[in-house]
């Protein structure tokens, strides 16, 4: 069986999964991921919004070591090195994420990418976990 790390971030199991963000009705400002109240002018009046499925890649690197808690991945010899990159989201929003691509030859700033489902790690029931993570189109 497969579940996603948080749930509550992306609308995985459909087919297409997009994030969810949130948007200010107050001053439009766009979060992700959902906060109760807007962080650029404090309002309380944020609703739910799906981000686009595909962006734009402006910044990457390649994360040679296993982060520090609360990551659930592998760790020790057992760690595979990943990209992460800054992606701009269609003029919506730029979201920190994990890359499907970790060879730095391989991607250049303007780079679309589109949002996909990756495995991470397995639970303790066997489990296959899942996180979000951008793809070279």
């Amino acid at each position: 069986m497969q579940k996603a790390l948080a749930s509550e971030i992306s609308t995985w199991p459909n087919e297409e999964p997009q994030l969810i963000g949130s948007r200010c009705s107050e001053c439009g400002a766009t979060t992700f991921p959902v906060q109760e109240r807007c962080p650029k002018c404090s309002g309380a009046q944020m609703s739910e919004l799906l981000l686009p499925q595909r962006g734009t890649l402006i910044a990457w690197t390649t994360q040679g070591f296993a982060p520090g808690a609360p990551f659930t991945g592998p760790t020790g010899n057992m760690f595979t090195p990943f990209g992460i990159g800054l992606v701009q989201l269609d003029g919506v929003i730029r979201v920190e994420a994990r890359l499907t691509e970790s060879d730095p030859a391989k991607l250049r700033f303007g780079m679309e990418v589109a949002l996909t489902m990756v495995p991470l790690t397995t639970d303790d029931e066997g489990n296959e976990i899942l996180t979000f993570a951008f793809q070279p189109v």
